[in-house]
């Protein structure tokens, strides 16, 4: 992968590909950020030739080259972070039942159409040592699991811990002293408003508690991914990653606008282009 220099702010400089200025991150910075930009994030790993979130896929995600991951958990009956997406077994095994439901060994023993059943967060982060892993925390019940597996596999300093909602992430965040951290809706909301409005002070009093934004194209009839934006939250500290992208063109129209990060279902895509890009 490319490394870029970090150049962030210059609007110009924004436009060239890989280019972005120094920024002074809000607060201590994680190690999860050590990696070159831009960051590519493989969404529930590389599903080609396995189902999304098993260890199969998020296995060859990093085969193919992710620095990244992006995954989902969920907390089954006994109490274990389960990686999933759904609350539920509908769309994956066509079962009414939730993973809140059945047990880690009943879900491990399900078969997800490749042969593999569930895992939990602890034998992904067991598994893959040297991937960094974006956390999504889909239910409350499983902040304080996801925050005991990250303990138990010491690999704070290589996990950034989110939830769409501000009580879940902060459920999980605070067990978990100098973990990365993104922005969940309500917090987002306001700084986007507020980088449209130009008040960038309140775009950093907003996202004053997170070091990434991990957000779409569009949020609540609004743009994103535009200039002002990104730079506003880029002069708060805070890097944008952007959601979920699968086109290659798109992809470097948003490296071009500057962005930090792109959460993709084709990782091996991203990694080629920004590969091609560096020549």
């Amino acid at each position: 992968m490319a490394d870029p220099q970090n150049t962030w702010g210059d609007p110009a400089a924004s436009r060239q590909p890989g280019v972005r200025l120094a920024v002074t991150p809000n607060r201590p910075r994680s190690s999860y950020f050590d990696s070159p930009l831009p960051r590519l994030l493989a969404h529930r790993g590389l599903a080609t030739g396995a189902t999304e979130n098993t260890l199969g896929a998020l296995r060859a995600a990093v085969d193919a080259g992710a620095t990244y991951i992006e995954l989902d958990v969920h907390a089954s009956s006994d109490g274990e972070a389960i990686v999933a997406h759904d609350a539920d077994l509908t769309r994956l095994v066509g079962r009414p039942d939730t993973i809140a439901g059945l047990t880690a060994k009943q879900l491990a023993e399900l078969d997800l159409g490749d042969g593999s059943g569930f895992a939990t967060l602890g034998e992904v982060l067991t598994a893959l040592p040297e991937a960094r892993i974006n956390i999504d925390v889909k239910a409350a019940a499983a902040a304080a699991p996801a925050a005991q597996a990250i303990l138990g596999a010491d690999a704070i300093g290589r996990v950034l811990v989110t939830s769409f909602s501000g009580r879940r992430r902060r459920s999980a965040v605070r067990r978990l002293s100098g973990v990365a951290t993104s922005a969940s809706a309500g917090g987002f909301l306001v700084a986007l408003v507020a980088a449209k409005l130009g008040m960038r002070p309140l775009v950093k009093f907003a996202l004053r508690d997170v070091d990434a934004v991990q957000v779409p194209v569009r949020a609540a009839g609004l743009t994103v991914a535009s200039a002002r934006v990104v730079q506003s939250i880029h002069a708060a500290g805070v890097e944008v990653h952007i959601w979920t992208v699968n086109d290659p063109l798109q992809m470097a129209s948003l490296l071009d606008l500057g962005v930090d990060g792109i959460v993709t279902d084709r990782i091996d895509i991203a990694l080629g282009l920004v590969e091609n890009r560096s020549r």
